[in-house]
């Protein structure tokens, strides 16, 4: 007869895991509450204790954000640094410009103050800090961190000038591959595939971090738009990420992104009272795209497919934009960098909805495609073609119903 053990393990003894015991509200209870259940508790004490520390970055960061945004709408009526209506443009009053000022200073306030909080604390300290950006973007993690930091900064500098100014597309672009560059100088690099050598890994993470920058730039043409997807992809490539303690600084700058994000969309629901700018949509464009080169996608046993997989899912509604804007100028003979009313948004517009209707759209897709990206952690193989599947299905049906829709004005 076969026995679960020998000695008193097997007679429930001191040693079994039934010898485990605690009062309840009738009598004592008999269910095993061994170090199985000990470590649960554990991790999950660990797992709120996480989450409560990014529900309280974002609660700050709003708060703040809304505040520094206000600051910044008296601020730009004051210096006239104004969008006024123009050409292509759909607004019809001059709005401020300087969202994107108060969505940056936020997240580096908040983001030092985070630093300078976990230094203080003496059984964190440095030596944490320093372990825990390794184990996330690996050796020469801290490096890392300043180039991402260091060109997010730039980037939005650079958008700041040609909200002044209104740079050439020719010298905007060159500024982004120069950002860019100086990222990968700092060690973030994407090395998938065949992209592994340095010169085509180079080529392909300045490739990525450029486009959707561009691509969140684009993106911003109607009220609460970029700032809505800017959200919705955050929140995605956040809990596509991997858990673990390598996560807890890339989760962490994430929900003060949203939460710098959430506090200026407050002032940016239509009709809008400010706008970010070129500088808050480049500034968010080039933050998705570094963070998702440098997040933990990756998950053992299935190769590089979900590393490629999640950022692409997350950032799919900018991609689509760009890339379907391009299509048709180039099929109409025209230059890419052609300003036009031929993005998603407007073209919904021309299919019959009205602008908060469009925009609201838009985000449901985003929000639908990022539930995909969520569960990608999840699945194995045949799961993850049925997503793209799905994804692609979901865009092709959109393009339908945008060829097939009233007023599209040739540009089917």
């Amino acid at each position: 007869m076969p026995t679960c053990g020998s000695g008193s393990a097997a007679r429930g003894g001191p040693g079994s895991a039934r010898s485990f015991t605690r009062p309840g509200r009738r009598g004592w209870s008999t269910r095993p509450v061994g170090p199985w259940r000990k470590d649960g508790f554990q991790r999950m004490k660990i797992w709120l204790s996480e989450w409560l520390l990014y529900i309280g970055l974002l609660s700050g960061a709003t708060a703040l954000s809304a505040s520094l945004t206000e600051g910044a709408r008296r601020l730009a009526l004051r210096w006239d640094v104004l969008d006024h209506p123009a050409g292509r443009k759909i607004h019809h009053r001059p709005t401020p410009l300087l969202g994107g000022a108060a969505i940056a200073a936020t997240f580096y306030l908040v983001t030092l103050g985070c630093a300078a909080a976990v230094l203080s604390i003496d059984r964190l300290g440095m030596a944490w800090l320093r372990e825990t950006v390794e184990d996330l973007l690996g050796p020469g993690g801290e490096r890392k961190a300043l180039g991402i930091l260091l060109g997010g900064l730039l980037m939005f500098l650079l958008g700041v000038v040609d909200d002044l100014k209104a740079l050439r597309p020719k010298w905007k672009l060159a500024g982004q591959i120069a950002i860019s560059l100086l990222t990968v100088w700092f060690g973030v690099r994407a090395e998938l595939f065949v992209f592994r050598d340095p010169v085509s890994s180079t080529l392909l993470t300045v490739f990525w971090l450029v486009l959707v920058t561009n691509s969140m730039n684009l993106l911003d043409n109607m009220d609460g738009l970029c700032g809505g997807i800017s959200i919705i992809a955050a929140a995605t490539l956040a809990v596509a990420m991997q858990s673990g303690s390598d996560t807890v600084i890339a989760r962490g700058l994430l929900f003060i992104f949203m939460g710098s994000v959430a506090g200026f969309l407050w002032h940016n629901r239509p009709p809008a009272r400010i706008f970010m700018g070129d500088s808050g949509a480049m500034f968010n464009g080039y933050l998705l795209a570094a963070v998702s080169v440098a997040g933990t996608f990756h998950v053992e046993g299935q190769g590089p497919r979900l590393s490629v997989v999640a950022p692409l899912l997350a950032l799919s509604v900018p991609l689509f934009d760009t890339l379907s804007v391009i299509w048709i100028r180039l099929r109409h003979g025209d230059s890419i960098f052609l300003g036009d009313k031929r993005h998603f948004s407007h073209r919904l517009v021309e299919a019959g909805m009205s602008r908060p209707g469009a925009v609201g759209f838009i985000l449901l897709v985003g929000a639908l495609v990022g539930l995909n990206a969520a569960m990608l952690p999840n699945l194995d193989a045949w799961d993850l073609a049925l997503v793209l599947l799905h994804t692609t299905g979901l865009f092709a049906l959109i393009v339908i119903l945008m060829r097939t829709g009233r007023g599209t004005h040739g540009d089917r």
